[in-house]
């Protein structure tokens, strides 16, 4: 995976709150992954672990982006193809294809649920200062899910709104519109 966390320039050498201390610049760190060619990133705050992809058990009648549940240590936890959610294919599976488990709250539990990638990069810290605000056009995927455009070494990595991405609630819903749809055509 390569160096863990990359530092600016200011900011190398220090610990890290000091660096984001300088300046008064918040700095914070996300995980950068791969997915259909695009490089992609969320708050390290919310990454519970990696885990290699496989054993999947999958699930009938649900929409085409849940790829199953997983048992991780006794818990069942969803897994979500992130290529998927964002309307294109399902994501085709390499050696270096992982699940991010993502813990997420809602309604003051906490929930794991699992983001299938193509490969995991590295941690990156990124400044406030680097962050620019979603498009509101030109990317593939709904504009509600970015929560900005992160510039580092010169590209654009978009940080996703992983709160709206996997909304429990609106995964919920699009699971019983699957399912009642479903029961609609068995009635026809």
């Amino acid at each position: 995976m390569g160096q863990l966390a990359q530092q600016s320039p200011a900011t190398r050498g220090k610990p890290p709150l000091a660096a984001a201390a300088l300046g008064g610049v918040d700095i914070q760190q996300y995980l950068t992954f791969q997915l259909t060619g695009e490089m992609y990133a969320v708050g390290i705050l919310n990454v519970k672990e990696i885990i290699e992809y496989g054993s999947l058990t999958e699930i009938p009648m649900m929409p085409a982006f849940i790829r199953g549940v997983i048992n991780l240590r006794g818990s069942v936890v969803p897994v979500i193809d992130l290529a998927a959610r964002f309307g294109g294919r399902a994501t085709e599976t390499s050696r270096r294809t992982c699940i991010v488990i993502i813990e997420l709250a809602h309604e003051d539990e906490r929930h794991d649920i699992g983001i299938v990638v193509d490969a995991v990069s590295e941690v990156l810290e990124v400044s406030s200062a680097d962050i620019e605000p979603a498009p509101s056009f030109g990317a593939r995927i709904r504009a509600d899910f970015i929560a900005g455009m992160g510039k580092i070494g010169g590209k654009f990595v978009i940080i996703l709104d992983i709160q709206k991405v996997l909304s429990v609630d609106e995964i919920a819903t699009l699971a019983t519109v699957s399912d009642n749809a479903a029961k609609v055509g068995a009635e026809v």
